[in-house]
């Protein structure tokens, strides 16, 4: 029996209209439209904090084939709006499988869209940038889809943040999960003890920390600076780590405060994706909008220092301004666009990346930055 439940209409800004069918959900959502160039990893991306409000269209064309299982998922539930695919398929075959994909949306009531060109879409969204849209398994009327966009608030006027964070702080004492011996790697003594902002963090990145001998402690995205600064004054903490996560930074003013106190402190700090940006932001150098963002599993970043190329994961819409270099070195930059991938700041124990150093979904070249953190905490 195919788990392909009926059609699905999907009306984008540009006015471009589809029929497809889809799978996992159904319902009427709106939400903004990215391409995704991973080989692998849907789960992890789909249960990703950082797709909030957004539907991922997939380039790789075979979704669904090694099923999902609990194992693999970055956090409590999948975020994104939806997925969108070439071709889904039912059957799954791998070991480490517990269900299907489509059980999987169904039971995060996340749609799924397939038997759709993903090339046009990719192509469309390369050339005319990440747009909203509206898919809906119920309304076929290509005006009312219309109306439906027209009146619903687009992603930058939500703060998602609010939606993904802890509501409440807790430790994260799980290390790194070995694929060879399929079980949690022994976390090594903590040498250092840190405070987490959750804007959305992925757990493999809270792996990571543990696993480079960093106590961790995540704490919510309403966070006092002052309680903060009070700890590592007391030496409760050894520093700070700003998480991934989606949206605009720019609309998170209340987070961009605390962060101000956080540097006067000189408190050591280290931030990823999300966290870079607002680490910008507070110094007083605004992000902008990239044209169509960059996701995948498999972009090149270039190390300053060392001159290798590493291959990275990627998941964001939004970049640092070339003129924070008045401020900071630049460790890092992408190798697609020359966008600015790294920073180490000049005056304050503070560094940041812009792509994914944690292995889950991409590679693992660039995981030396989590030991890099402690060296920073333990100067």
């Amino acid at each position: 029996m195919s788990e392909v439940s009926k059609k699905v209409y999907v009306y984008l800004e540009n006015g471009t209209f589809l029929e497809a069918n889809s799978f996992g959900a159904d319902d009427t959502v709106v939400g903004e439209i990215v391409f995704n160039t991973s080989m692998s990893g849907y789960q992890e991306i789909m249960s990703d904090p950082s797709y909030a409000g957004q539907f991922v269209t997939f380039t790789m064309p075979e979704i669904g084939n090694v099923g999902v299982n609990d194992q693999d998922m970055e956090s409590s539930k999948a975020h994104a709006k939806g997925m969108i695919v070439r071709k889904y398929q039912a059957r799954y075959s791998n070991f480490r499988a517990e269900e299907s994909l489509n059980a999987f949306l169904i039971k995060h009531n996340i749609m799924g869209i397939c038997d759709i060109d993903t090339r046009f879409l990719t192509k469309m969204i390369r050339n005319e940038g990440a747009m909203m849209m509206v898919a809906s398994t119920s309304i076929s009327d290509k005006d009312e889809l219309k109306k439906i966009l027209e009146n619903s608030p687009r992603i930058e006027d939500v703060n998602y943040i609010e939606q993904v964070s802890t509501k409440k702080a807790y430790k994260h004492e799980t290390s790194t999960y070995s694929y060879r011996e399929f079980e949690y790697e022994a976390a090594p003594t903590a040498k250092a003890n840190i405070a987490v902002i959750d804007f959305g963090v992925k757990r493999n990145i809270l792996n990571e920390i543990v696993s480079a001998g960093i106590g961790v402690e995540v704490i919510p995205n309403d966070f006092s600076a002052d309680d903060l600064i009070a700890k590592y004054n007391d030496k409760s903490i050894d520093g700070v780590f700003l998480s991934n996560g989606p949206g605009d930074p720019l609309v998170l003013k209340k987070e961009q405060e605390q962060i101000k106190k956080l540097i006067v402190a000189k408190i050591p700090m280290f931030g990823i994706c999300l966290g870079h940006q607002l680490l910008s932001i507070s110094h007083g150098y605004d992000t902008f909008k990239l044209k169509f963002g960059h996701h995948g599993g498999n972009h090149p970043v270039k190390n300053i220092k060392t001159g290798l190329v590493e291959i990275t994961a990627q998941n964001h819409n939004y970049n640092v301004p070339d003129n924070i270099v008045e401020i900071a070195e630049v460790t890092h930059t992408n190798l697609f666009d020359n966008t600015i991938e790294g920073l180490r700041y000049n005056d304050s124990p503070i560094f940041s990346v812009q792509h994914h150093p944690e292995a889950s979904p991409g590679p693992k070249e660039s995981k030396y930055i989590f030991s890099e953190f402690l060296s920073l905490i333990k100067r």
